[in-house]
Order: C-alpha cells, then structure tokens, then sequence
C-alpha cells in the first residue's frame, strides 16, 4: 500500500491520476497506479463547468467517498476546492479534516501561495498530510489571465524555488508543478528532500500526473502537455450507436435477454 513517506523511497518515477468514481477508481488502482487524485479538476472533466471554481466540498467529499471505496492500495489524495481553504485557518482545518475523516482520503492537496505556507504547518502538525502545488494553479485562472504557462522569467521561477522550499519546511510530503519549465522544475526537484510530482514539466521530477480523461481519450481536448494512451471516447461512440441500432431492428434484447415465466402464460 503505498504511504505518503512511501513515495520518497522510490528509485523509479511514480504515477499518479485523477479519479472522480469508483469503477475508474478501481481500473486505476488495479493497474498499480501509486497515487489517486480526486482533482478538482472534476469541474471540467465530469461535471461539465468550464473551470474549476464551481466546483464545491460536497462535491469533493462526495467522490472521495467513492474512490475510497474502491481503493485497495493507491493512496487517495483529495484536492480542497476554490474557497474551501485560505480563507480562515479554522475552516482551512476543518475542511481537510472532514476529507480524511468523512471521505476516507489519506491525504488532501492545495493549490499553494505565500497564503498557504502557515496553513500547511498547521495542517500538517494536526496530521492532515498537504501535498502542495504550485505553477499553474487553475484556482487561480482569473487573475493569470489563463492557463498559461508559469515561472517562464527568472523572477518568476525564484518564487516558485522559494516557496516550494517554504512548504516543504512547513510539512508538505510532495508537492505538484504543474505547466512550468522543465529546467525549473528540474532545479526544485533538486532543491527538495520530498518528492516532486510533474504535469506539463517535464521528465525530471520524481512522479507525473495527468487527468484520467486525457490519458484514456475520452475528452474532447487535451492540453498539449498531456498524451492520449486510448480511445475511450470513439469505443463509447461506437457501443452506444451499436445498441441504439440494435433497438431500432429489433435484435435487442434477443431471446437470451430476456425471461418467460411459465405460471404466467394464462395473463397472455
């Protein structure tokens, strides 16, 4: 069973991917996926919003629950949603306890900021394990203007060194790049003791992500970051055509289909 002190001995890269229900949940996990995500990224992915700031704690709570229960050995890692953390400490806390105590996740992640360094110690002395995040932070689109890439100058890229080095002082046992240059997030991953995990920055972090619609091709887009390894979109196409037709002629159900009780032949 993997364990958040687990990913630090790893000699290979590891893997994590979203999941948002149990039966994708249980697939991932089977396959010896380490870590599970329950993204927010929900909001785009399933339930149909174009961002991620609609998406709310029962939301979060409610999939986590699912992806718990089907989960044997991944570790399951629930992202706090837009507003749910950063705002009060109290909350913060609250919040991500309620993921680990009502939801069964082993551990919660934030999108992070100069705001999410003491929020992350607290958390993190109260035995809430915070995977960080940094880069691209889709909570944030608003005021990036965008899904644009982060820490391109060398300003910028200092920040981020600085902060991923302030939350891993503060506890947090991994922490997320997402959209960065490669070479940054080849230099925090040597800046840090914990393990980096890399979405869109390249092949030198400890770990990658994606999310489970754009690895199995069932999304219309993928960011160009990402590499479909299916085509679970043209398969669900083409059953549902197959039974709509089977329908339409009749063929479905068939004979094997279906059940005649015997006693009930005089209603007939």
């Amino acid at each position: 069973m993997t364990t958040t002190r687990g990913l630090r001995d790893r000699d290979e890269p590891f893997t994590m991917l979203t999941a948002y229900d149990a039966p994708t949940a249980a697939i991932v996990d089977d396959a010896g996926v380490d870590v599970i995500l329950v993204g927010d990224s929900m909001g785009n992915a399933t339930l149909g919003y174009d961002s991620t700031l609609p998406v709310t704690m029962d939301d979060v709570k409610s999939r986590t629950a699912a992806v718990a229960r089907a989960v044997e050995d991944a570790l399951v890692v629930a992202d706090l949603p837009f507003l749910a953390f950063g705002v009060d400490e109290a909350e913060s806390i609250h919040n991500a306890g309620e993921l680990l105590k009502e939801a069964g996740a082993d551990a919660v992640k934030i999108e992070s900021g100069p705001h999410t360094v003491e929020t992350t110690r607290r958390m993190s002395e109260l035995g809430i394990p915070v995977m960080a995040h940094l880069g691209l932070t889709p909570q944030h689109v608003n005021r990036l203007g965008g899904y644009t890439r982060q820490g391109t100058d060398r300003e910028a890229a200092e920040e981020i060194r600085e902060l991923a080095l302030a939350h891993e002082d503060a506890g947090a046992f991994a922490l997320v790049l997402e959209h960065v240059p490669a070479n940054l997030a080849a230099a925090v991953t040597d800046d840090l003791e914990i393990p980096t995990i890399g979405i869109g920055a390249g092949s030198d972090c400890d770990g990658q992500v994606l999310v489970i619609t754009d690895v199995i091709g069932l999304g219309e887009w993928s960011p160009p970051f990402a590499e479909r390894f299916g085509d679970v979109r043209g398969e669900m196409r083409q059953a549902v055509d197959e039974y709509k037709n089977a329908v339409e002629s009749g063929a479905f159900p068939a004979e094997e289909h279906q059940h005649v009780e015997e006693d009930l032949d005089e209603l007939y």
